[in-house]
């Protein structure tokens, strides 16, 4: 595989790699090339922008949650038939997990074999610059940092001296920002607001950074820089490979839990394949691309759901999919939706399997910050002024429809927000010395964030229990 493509990374987060990658996609995507958008790490917001800035899915590569030899060919799937990837870095180019390199943007760009581009906040520097820049060109031999975008830079004549500095050490300038309110997105308690949650906002915001980068980063340079790359040697990934190559045998359902939504038992979905619901919409969109098309490939045919609208589930479903998002913002509105909240309930109550995810947790939850939620475990759910965040080593504490007992997984959390159970249950995981999460019949409820293209016999497990 041979497309061209190209890292784009900081010093630190916040130095505008998001805006960049971003206005870099859209900018190229609008010279007619056919653009994939690439996020390192777990993140699934970036994702979203990167989305609406080529019109192509949005691909997470994270080593930790999928494996380092996974990286090269989920990247050639997500790739395939475009002319340029764009892969947007994680924190700064060398942090990784804890004190490693594990997982960070320069783990991600020696396994793709590209170059970087170096995103500075240029702000509060001048001829300092230099001095940074060489520090992390010269860190890691086995890392190309290619060239540098100066962001947020005040005027012409501060320009001039940061181009002269890095002139001084042979670094390519490829362009300069400067500070443009018009292009910024706004920030909430968990990072950026979902491009779902404000489309026409954003779809707006992503055309002007277009014009912005266009006129200010030479993207002829930059593409001459993406194919620099050489070729990638990988076969790319496939769902059906994936699914029908999973080693764990499909979890086998008996008496209420291999029943199927009772109230929609007419209707299997298309040839008698199991019909397996995914919350979307604007209070759920944590869930990655490779999700549904495992599902699909498993034998499923995936139907969305929004909770925020949909007033009832698909019909014949026989499971149901909640990833990640943002409940506590949208609480009121899927407290209000009470027919969602009772089929939900029916279906968890029918032995269907309910994989939830964080936000899913929250929703499954007898209440959210004081609102009627589907009641479907016996736990409270609330916000907290503390940030639970990072990787989670974890085994599954018994079977369920998503796991065998003892099954090992790497996992992410991400939220600001704490469940207390009412009574005793089933934990789904343990790691760090304690036991999280809810089994229950066919529910699995749980904060752990996984990528199933890491374990794509979740997938499989799943649909063999809704069939």
């Amino acid at each position: 595989m041979n497309v061209p493509r190209l890292v784009v990374a900081a010093p630190a987060s916040g130095h505008g790699k998001t805006t960049v990658a971003t206005g870099l996609m859209a900018a190229l995507s609008a010279r007619g090339m056919a653009v994939s958008g690439h996020k390192a790490g777990p993140d699934y917001i970036d994702p979203g922008y990167h989305a609406l800035a080529t019109g192509r899915p949005a691909r997470n590569l994270d080593p930790v949650l999928c494996g380092a030899d996974t990286i090269p060919p989920l990247f050639a799937y997500g790739a395939a038939g475009a002319e340029i990837a764009v892969v947007e870095g994680v924190m700064g180019l060398f942090d990784g997990r804890g004190a490693t390199a594990e997982g960070s943007t320069a783990h991600v760009a020696g396994l793709l074999g590209a170059p970087v581009v170096l995103v500075v906040d240029a702000s509060a520097q001048g001829r300092s610059v230099a001095a940074l820049v060489s520090g992390f060109a010269s860190f890691d031999a086995g890392v190309r940092v290619a060239g540098v975008i100066l962001n947020r830079v005040g005027s012409a004549r501060h320009e001039q001296i940061l181009r002269d500095a890095l002139a001084g050490i042979g670094m390519p300038v490829l362009g300069a920002l400067r500070r443009d309110d018009a292009v910024a997105v706004p920030s909430r308690h968990l990072g950026l607001v979902p491009a779902a949650e404000r489309e026409g906002a954003a779809r707006d915001a992503i055309g002007r950074l277009a014009a912005l980068v266009t006129e200010f980063i030479d993207l002829d340079a930059v593409i001459s820089l993406a194919r620099q790359a050489g070729p990638l040697s990988t076969t790319p990934w496939d769902p059906a490979s994936a699914v029908a190559g999973s080693a764990e045998p499909p979890v086998i359902m008996t008496s209420a839990a291999s029943r199927r939504h009772p109230s929609h038992d007419h209707d299997r979905g298309q040839r008698g394949r199991p019909v397996v619901a995914v919350a979307g919409g604007a209070a759920f969109t944590f869930c990655y691309t490779e999700t549904v098309e495992l599902l699909t490939a498993a034998g499923a045919d995936v139907v969305t759901l929004d909770p925020l609208r949909d007033e009832a589930l698909p019909d014949g479903t026989g499971a149901l999919v909640l990833g990640g998002g943002f409940p506590e913002v949208h609480a009121g509105d899927l407290s209000g939706n009470e027919p969602l909240r009772a089929d939900v309930a029916r279906l968890a109550r029918s032995g269907a399997p309910v994989v939830a995810e964080c936000a899913g947790l929250l929703y499954l939850a007898a209440e959210l910050d004081g609102l009627p939620m589907c009641g479907v475990l016996d736990a409270t759910a609330r916000m907290t002024p503390t940030l639970t965040l990072g990787y989670r080593d974890a085994v599954a504490t018994g079977s369920s429809v998503l796991t065998p007992a003892g099954m090992a997984v790497r996992g992410h959390e991400f939220h600001r927000t704490t469940v207390v159970s009412g009574n005793p249950a089933a934990p789904a995981w343990s790691f760090g010395g304690k036991e999280e999460g809810f089994v229950r019949a066919g529910v699995h409820a749980s904060y752990l964030h996984l990528h199933w293209g890491g374990y794509p016999g979740l997938a499989r497990r799943v649909v063999a229990a809704a069939a």
